[in-house]
């Protein structure tokens, strides 16, 4: 029927513009107007890719329009303060205000329904202790390590340059050369964007060994020493896997891969660059080991780790065992939740593979625990940590320090568009548009990177002081509560089980439910 009706107006329109102009010629002018909307509905028609469009000639394109403009749509006219996702309206609101040094506090009461199953909320004291003005720092480096880093307990997540564009690189290093805080690179290499405002960096090595590669995409020993013992990188990160996309290599579409990129990366133009799903420096937890071992004396002594997101329990459980069969231990292990991304990943994998970083951090915080080892290793965790209580929660639960990757991005003016796979990031950040990217003040948003930062940790030191505590250390499980059901609370230490130390080392004490895991994981393989 609108095929018809556009044929139709096709003939007639002309017809009618051509006969009123021999009476009125000014309304020839509507030729500039009714040609182009004539010429593209011609071309809907024909086109094969768009069946919408060949049925729907000119107006269908409104359907196209509507979809680029949904999520704003969606964001600012139809969702609640609470119910947006993946970050609620409140929770991006509270990153611009402490980003922004705005007004953060609220009035009325809570929004949220404090009687629902699953709400969560921490111990508070009668007799408070004074707030804290400097924050205490989490030495990171163990005993083989000659360079520990003092590190925040909050800091800048695995943002890759290529994910991002030159200026948001810039601006989060900025914001962490203020704050005194650390930024991890991503794998996509180190760039001189990461390196020229002088922040703290943890530099992240992927399987594409991007910055440090041969020829042939193999680890390079040597470019790994020359790159890794400039004084801005304070750890190394070995990428295991990541929560958006566990057991997939990494995803930079070639729409974002420019020369200078390409160059950093080692790799051609043209195409997608996806970083293979597994290493080539190893193939066993034992390799992996002797490489964490490799990467700290390439590097001087400096602290690394790596990061995961839990899979198969016999895996780590492996891992562990291979620790305590070499000797090596990883001076940090980053647990990344499924609920984590950035970036470009398949569906299938950011909504159904891998496991929630909550249950990954107490599953390696137990597993280290029960063999001994938790003491000597430092935990990082990074999952939608926004505000102060989600640190508070998360570190009651065993990390050492916390990641944010998305909270930064939103500190820099992202407004979840959720186009960051698309080069086409309307705010300049996830893109290598360069129209798109320079409207990026670097400065002002470094300075917003180390607001949001600073405003987060001192909410992290009220919470502290209102628990009673003078000090992170004294967290534990037993500090946060949840609403099972309508009549029934739990703190977490009854909800996630903690083990004993060395509890896995003796037969006649290893639980019931970690028994199968423990006696089928080998440090030998995977």
């Amino acid at each position: 029927m609108v095929r018809k009706i556009f044929f139709t107006l096709a003939i007639l329109l002309p017809v009618l513009i051509v006969l009123i102009s021999i009476w009125w010629p000014a309304v020839l002018w509507l030729f500039l107007v009714v040609a182009p909307l004539i010429l593209l509905g011609l071309y809907d028609v024909t086109q094969t890719r768009h069946a919408l469009l060949r049925i729907y000639p000119v107006i269908g394109h409104g359907r196209y329009m509507m979809e680029e403009v949904r999520p704003e749509i969606q964001q600012y006219f139809v969702e609640s303060d609470i119910n947006g996702t993946p970050f609620s309206r409140e929770f991006r609101s509270i990153i611009y205000q402490r980003a922004k040094g705005d007004l953060d506090t609220r009035a009325f009461g809570t929004q949220r329904n404090v009687n629902r199953v699953g709400y969560e909320w921490m111990h508070h004291s009668l007799a408070p202790q004074p707030v804290e003005k400097v924050e205490p720092r989490v030495c990171v480096g163990g005993d083989n390590c000659d360079q520990p880093y003092e590190a925040s307990h909050l800091n800048i997540s695995a943002m890759s340059f290529g994910s991002l564009s030159r200026n948001a690189i810039l601006a989060l290093n900025g914001g962490a050369q203020i704050g005194g805080f650390a930024h991890n690179t991503g794998e996509g290499g180190l760039s001189r964007y990461h390196l020229e405002p002088g922040g703290d960096l943890i530099w992240q090595i992927g399987t594409g060994y991007f910055g440090c590669r041969d020829e042939q995409g193999r680890f390079d020993p040597e470019k790994f020493r020359e790159r890794s013992s400039h004084r801005a990188v304070k750890m190394i990160e070995i990428k295991l896997s990541q929560g958006a996309k566990p057991a997939h290599g990494g995803i930079l579409p070639k729409e974002k891969l420019t020369p200078e990129i390409a160059e950093i990366r080692g790799v051609p133009l043209g195409h997608d660059v996806i970083s293979p799903p597994a290493h080539s420096a190893f193939s066993t937890p034992i390799g992996l080991l002797e490489y964490v071992q490799q990467l700290r004396e390439l590097s001087g002594g400096k602290p690394v780790g790596f990061k995961l997101c839990i899979g198969y329990r016999t895996e780590f459980l492996a891992i562990c065992k291979a620790m305590l069969e070499t000797g090596i231990l990883p001076d940090f292990v980053t647990i990344d939740g499924a609920e984590g991304g950035t970036g470009a990943a398949p569906l299938e994998l950011t909504n159904s593979v891998g496991m929630p970083m909550r249950d990954g951090l107490r599953f390696v915080h137990n597993s280290l625990q029960g063999t001994g080892l938790r003491s000597k290793i430092r935990l990082v965790a990074a999952g939608k940590i926004v505000t102060a209580f989600h640190m508070f929660r998360t570190i009651a639960l065993g990390a050492d320090l916390c990641n944010a990757a998305r909270p930064m991005m939103i500190a820099l003016g992202c407004i979840q568009a959720r186009r960051c796979n698309t080069n086409t990031c309307p705010v300049g950040i996830a893109t290598q548009d360069p129209a798109r990217s320079q409207a990026i003040d670097v400065k002002t948003k470094a300075e917003r990177i180390a607001e949001y930062h600073r405003a987060t940790i001192g909410a992290f030191m009220e919470l502290l002081a209102g628990a009673g505590m003078k000090s992170p250390r004294e967290i534990t499980p037993h500090h946060v509560l949840r609403r099972i059901d309508p009549f029934t609370i739990k703190h977490f230490d009854e909800i996630y089980p903690t083990l004993q130390e060395g509890q896995l080392l003796n037969e006649n004490s290893i639980p019931d439910s970690w028994k199968a895991c423990w006696h089928a994981a080998s440090p030998g393989k995977w």
